[in-house]
């Protein structure tokens, strides 16, 4: 057992929790009960009791007490705890000094234990992190913005967390690698299997260079409902979630809608108002989530006091830099044709002196140019001007 997961927790609760891993679905709120009346080691001692078990007002009927209590006794803990061992990963309970206290504001639906495969320490990660979700069968739109919120939270040092499917948590979690980020990838599965199977390398990577994170055992297989489920441990565990590409009926919005009632920061990233794959990250704007375009401003929204993002303004033009004087004298000269200084000055409200000084002022910079007695808009010199400056 290492330094991180012996901080007051018994060998004898480790295993009771390691067995309930295999009889509590995840999220399941009846379990999360019965854990918090009985503890761990009372409740697998109920439900491996040969009458009976005491679970009174548990709002559970026989036929799924029945469930639990022959999931609890074909649990075989210290198994599960060689395979993961095996792995190189290990098992955390609350209580462990790696586990994340965060998670504890998932109230009953906490999960009862976390299986772990990677060398990070989860609950220091946890601490700056942020979660990037989105569609599976997201555009190439999406799949870049997902890439570069990914490789930009790893080069702002933040841990970007997400669930390793297709689409946009996939390329999220290979921008953080490329640029040699720390990412967490939470399963709806063991941590021994690789689903999607087309992302086994995938999730090979961020075991070795990050985290991968599970309620579920080692050998068990994801299903729907516990993708579904799965998606409240990434809200609780991330200060923020950033949604990139939803439709209507989302699991990314159920992770957003999840950190919503955590109290967490929900984030979108805006896409084309006539593609079904960005209605879903609207309608979450609209709710009252934060419009974020990039990595500056994600982190300005989950940051910490003065980490804002650069103020967004159009380019500088030369003409921007005028003095009022200056503008005033420059709009009164015409588009086409030449004025004389005393015509201007009359446009201008000002007196010939202050019009004559400040047309020669304009000249120098290039703006305007005189023609015999006259001034005339000086519009090559202006075009030069602007194209040697880039607008800027």
């Amino acid at each position: 057992m290492s330094a991180r997961t012996a901080a007051g927790v018994s060998e004898e609760e480790r295993l009771a929790r390691v067995a309930l891993t295999r009889v509590v679905e995840p999220g399941d709120e009846h379990g999360g009960r019965w854990l918090r009346d009985h503890g761990p080691v009372g409740l697998m001692e109920r439900l491996c009791s040969r009458g009976r078990p005491d679970l009174a007002h548990s709002g559970a009927g026989d036929q799924r007490i029945e469930g639990y209590r022959v999931r609890a006794q074909a649990a075989r803990p210290e198994q599960d705890l060689e395979a993961v061992t095996a792995l190189g990963g290990r098992f955390l309970c609350p209580g462990d000094l790696e586990w994340p206290t965060q998670l504890d504001d998932l109230g009953d639906t906490r999960p009862v234990g976390l299986w772990l495969r990677g060398g990070a320490d989860l609950r220091k990660w946890a601490l700056r992190s942020v979660a990037v979700v989105g569609a599976r069968a997201c555009t190439a739109y999406g799949a870049h913005m997902a890439a570069r919120l990914g490789s930009g939270l790893a080069e702002r040092g933040w841990v970007m967390v997400s669930g390793a499917a297709h689409g946009v948590d996939g390329a999220a979690h290979r921008g953080v690698l490329a640029s040699e980020g720390a990412t967490v990838a939470v399963l709806a599965c063991g941590v021994d299997v690789a689903y999607p199977r087309s992302h086994a390398g995938l999730i090979g990577r961020i075991a070795e260079q990050g985290l991968v994170v599970a309620e579920l055992p080692p050998g068990a297989h994801p299903t729907r409902s516990r993708f579904v489920l799965r998606n409240r441990v990434i809200a609780a565990l991330t200060r923020g979630t950033v949604v990139v590409e939803a439709e209507l009926r989302s699991g990314s919005l159920v992770t957003a809608r999840a950190a919503q009632r955590l109290g967490r920061c929900t984030m979108g990233v805006p896409g084309p108002v006539t593609s079904g794959l960005s209605a879903g990250v609207h309608e979450l704007l609209r709710a009252g989530a934060v419009l974020v375009t990039d990595t500056d401003e994600v982190v300005e929204v989950v940051g910490d006091i003065g980490e804002l993002a650069p103020v967004r303004r159009g380019p500088v033009l030369p003409r921007d830099l005028l003095g009022l004087e200056e503008t005033r004298i420059l709009e009164a000269l015409p588009a086409q044709g030449v004025l004389k200084g005393r015509d201007i000055a009359l446009r201008a409200g000002t007196t010939p002196d202050e019009a004559l000084g400040r047309l020669y002022e304009l000249q120098s910079l290039g703006f305007v140019e005189r023609l015999g007695s006259g001034w005339q808009l000086a519009w090559g010199a202006l075009q030069a001007a602007n194209s040697r400056r880039g607008g800027a």
